[in-house]
């Protein structure tokens, strides 16, 4: 215990209990059938049961349209706060992030009861509210916190070199915010697929996501057919990071 690497060996033992087990436990149950035989069957249905191929088609309807939405409404204010000259824009964007510190589902259940008081129907529409509502601050953070770093030289050059406001913000700013943004995307889409409960309750059940078609099969004892979805899950998260990490990597080297 006297080496430093030794304190190393509880993060170890954690990693092993908690996150490759369960890995590896998901990966046995994909793999094999209700008798424990080894199958393919299991991901195939990823493929083939219509029911689970449309909801992952309408899963990343979803995100694509919430990403975009928190985007647009994000990158501004990102912007405007990183742009403010007055000491107190890290209190107004952690203003942003004081609704993270409730809990998600009594977040949702709140804005289900606005709406029902509102007498709005529940449907796309609210859920896309709901999920812009949970997930805007997760894009407006990073871009933030790239823009409050980024050193105010590179527009005063470029405005020097004859160019206005828009070509800077268009040919300097935007391109090296890249990596916010793409952090930001990746905080907004992979959890908008997989969530179950917020759509679940802002569309009364009308609209299923693919977080709740591997829920479904969990609470109908069907482990090995829901170990297949999440591992399918998995492996679309972890493509999805690899690749938005080397975009982030070229951002940050100025080759966007």
């Amino acid at each position: 215990m006297t080496k430093r690497s030794s304190w190393s060996l509880p993060y170890f033992i954690f990693l092993v209990l908690f996150v490759v087990l369960p890995l590896l436990l998901i990966a046995g149950y994909a793999l094999t059938d209700a008798n424990g035989h080894f199958t393919l069957s299991n991901l195939g249905a990823f493929f083939t049961e219509p029911k689970i191929v449309n909801s992952f088609l309408v899963s990343i309807e979803v995100a694509l349209e919430n990403t975009i939405i928190c985007i647009l409404l994000g990158y501004p204010v990102a912007y405007i706060l990183a742009r403010r000259k007055s000491g107190n824009s890290a209190v107004v964007a952690l203003m942003f992030i004081l609704p993270m510190w409730i809990n998600a589902l009594m977040r949702t259940v709140a804005t289900a009861e606005i709406f029902s008081w509102l007498g709005i129907g529940l449907g796309k529409g609210t859920l896309l509210f709901g999920m812009a509502y949970d997930y805007l601050p997760f894009m407006i953070y990073p871009i933030y916190n790239v823009l409050s770093k980024m050193s105010p030289s590179y527009r005063e050059a470029a405005q020097d070199l004859g160019a206005n406001s828009v070509t800077v913000f268009f040919k300097v700013t935007l391109p090296l915010s890249m990596p916010g943004i793409v952090s930001g995307v990746l905080m907004v889409f992979m959890p908008t697929v997989s969530t179950f409960a917020v759509s679940e309750i802002l569309t009364n059940n009308t609209i299923m996501l693919f977080g709740s078609v591997i829920q479904e099969q969990f609470f109908n004892m069907m482990w090995n057919q829901g170990a297949a979805l999440s591992l399918m899950m998995l492996i679309i998260i972890g493509i999805t990071t690899l690749f938005t990490g080397k975009r982030e990597e070229i951002a940050e080297g100025g080759l966007v």
